[in-house]
């Protein structure tokens, strides 16, 4: 699976934008604030249909401007594919598959498969638990479409069951439609825990011998699944747990509080591990997570690095770095001194200046 060409119009800072990229390695640099991380995040919405930095459209969109256009064009598996995003203030985003328009944006997940590493993803194991969840979500929806149609209704059926605990302090006649979305909750958390035991199952196998490899045999790995609720006490926790909901007006049972912990030797890295060992996690994490990605699709997803290698030292560069060849790498950074002390072979460059991008040759 490889990008072939990038169209912006109106995207943030581009007035216009027509990239071609390279199937290998792609590089574009320039100062801060130019513009590199807008072309991958135009990348990234078209697997995923959001930015990684925004939930509102409208700061998509370039300033003055009232709408924004993106088009992709994908080669997967020798065939053509363009999805075409549509961005408009105070609307809902279009977007179309090969010229046909989706009713759903969540029918675009596994159309286009992306890995993104931004230098925030390295803090994924110091973060709180929903920064994990959301990296559980971002790949079972990318990978699995029953998985995202769960997780939708999941989220619906949470938020009215916490605006009916509020509802029911004021209204306690309320409570008797509790039963109600207490059958919903359950019947959809249930197919989430049962996918994330297994996406956990799947991913603690391939990230060991890489951890191992990251660390030189000196560490070992293990991810444990922190689940809220095991399936089968799912609905017995929640029906036990009603007086506190009432109480603190929110639910306490279900995967929504679910977590991931990792452990090296038994040791919570989380809490007693050292900056180092937390990073070096991270990209473990984030390795693995491409090689099970082509695992299921039969197929590379594309690997998108916003300016992370200047938050890594020179040898998990050169761990990142050395598994770049079979995968379409597009990378950000201020500069080309990462690729040249590696001796990194560079496929395509661009320099980003002010919204303009020209394609530069070095040798």
């Amino acid at each position: 699976m490889i990008v072939k060409k990038l169209e912006l119009e109106n995207f943030r800072n581009y007035k216009s934008l027509d990239l071609d990229l390279d199937p290998k390695k792609n590089v574009l640099y320039g100062n801060n604030a130019q513009g590199k991380t807008n072309i991958l995040e135009s990348i990234y919405i078209c697997s995923t249909t959001k930015s990684h930095r925004s939930n509102k459209d409208v700061e998509l969109i370039r300033f003055g401007e009232r709408e924004a256009h993106i088009k992709l064009f994908i080669e997967k598996k020798e065939k053509e594919v363009r999805v075409d995003v549509h961005l408009r203030k105070n609307k809902t985003k279009g977007i179309a598959v090969n010229g046909v328009p989706i009713k759903r944006a969540s029918e675009l997940f596994g159309i286009f498969n992306v890995i993104f590493f931004a230098p925030e993803d390295l803090n994924i194991i110091k973060n709180g638990p929903a920064e994990r969840r959301r990296f559980m979500d971002l790949e079972l929806c990318q990978l699995d479409k029953i998985y995202v149609h769960n997780l939708i209704n999941y989220n619906k059926v949470l938020n009215q069951r916490n605006r009916l605990l509020k509802e029911i302090s004021f209204n306690p006649s309320a409570e008797e439609t509790l039963d109600v979305w207490d059958e919903q909750l359950v019947l959809y958390g249930k197919e989430i825990i049962k996918k994330r035991e297994e996406f956990i199952k799947q991913i603690s196998k391939i990230i060991k011998p890489i951890h191992e490899d990251l660390t030189n045999k000196e560490e070992s790995i293990k991810i444990d699944y922190h689940k809220n609720t095991e399936v089968k006490d799912f609905e017995k926790n929640l029906k036990r747990n009603r007086s506190v909901d009432l109480r603190n007006k929110s639910t306490s049972v279900g995967p929504h509080r679910d977590d991931i912990l990792f452990f090296n030797k038994d040791i919570n890295i989380r809490t007693y591990g050292s900056q180092g060992q937390k990073r070096t996690i991270a990209l473990s994490l984030k390795l693995a997570e491409i090689e099970l990605v082509k695992k299921i699709i039969n197929d590379t997803p594309v690997l998108l690095l916003d300016d992370v290698l200047s938050e890594l030292d020179s040898e998990r560069q050169n761990h990142l770095l050395e598994r770049l060849d079979n995968i379409q790498t597009i990378v950000t950074c201020t500069g080309l001194d990462e690729f040249v002390e590696n001796s990194i072979n560079i496929d395509r460059v661009f320099k980003v200046d002010n919204a303009k991008v020209a394609e530069n040759v070095i040798s």
